[in-house]
């Protein structure tokens, strides 16, 4: 750092030392991939729309054939969610079965206390000036910007 000149640019040799500090982490401790989260009814989107336009035939056209078709769409749209959810729990199963056979007890314990608890919707509030309640991601982020001490 001292043997830069003033023509030259301080963020170049930052960005090395980011760049040696990411590559040694990296070598001593490992790099683990963030697990993406994939939902069972991910592949059913095309089903979700089958029904829309049923339901949209038959609001047009109430006859016995577009009654029919409805019924027809909505059964096997709901085998379709029915079997992809079973085999969804499946996998969860067999993941945990494996974190136990592998004496991976953190994620044994986690995968068990998200089937227990199921999801669980987190709901920000936060009080206002006037005393009132507010949830709306626009006045919370206002609200914070006003008591924060960077802003």
């Amino acid at each position: 750092m001292e043997n830069l000149s003033d023509g030259e640019d301080i963020n170049r040799p930052w960005e090395n030392i980011k760049k040696n500090i990411k590559i040694s982490a990296t070598e001593s401790l490992g790099l683990q991939e963030l697990k993406q989260h994939k939902s069972w009814f991910d592949g059913c989107l095309g089903f979700l729309d089958q029904g829309k336009q049923a339901i949209m035939h038959w609001l047009q056209d109430p006859s016995q054939s577009n009654v029919d078709n409805l019924n027809n769409v909505r059964r096997e749209a709901s085998r379709h969610f029915r079997n992809n959810a079973k085999e969804y729990l499946k996998a969860k199963i067999e993941e945990l079965e494996t974190n136990n056979k592998i004496k991976n007890i953190r994620d044994l314990y986690r995968g068990i206390a998200n089937f227990k608890n199921g999801y669980q919707p987190r709901t920000i509030i936060v009080e206002d000036e006037k005393g009132d309640f507010v949830t709306d991601s626009h006045s919370i982020l206002a609200r914070r910007r006003k008591y924060s001490p960077s802003c």
